[in-house]
């Protein structure tokens, strides 16, 4: 993903999720997507999909099973 994707994909998700310690950061050897974090917590992955005429941006977010232990 381009740098200024980047950016306009991060201060999206800090205004939709209220959340100031979000950050979008870019792949090393991936130029489709972009990780999330929270702080320095790795939370998902944003990919491009430019393969119909409208652009998208998907994210996905794993929840593991440990981490429901505590709710």
């Amino acid at each position: 993903m381009k740098a200024d994707e980047i950016r306009k994909i991060d201060t999206y998700l800090k205004k939709l999720f209220g959340n100031d310690r979000l950050q979008v950061r870019a792949r090393p050897k991936k130029d489709d997507s972009a990780e999330v974090y929270i702080g320095d917590e790795f939370i998902g992955v944003i990919f491009r999909d430019d393969e119909d005429e409208d652009l998208s941006w998907n994210f996905q977010m794993a929840i593991l099973e440990i981490d429901l232990e505590d709710v």
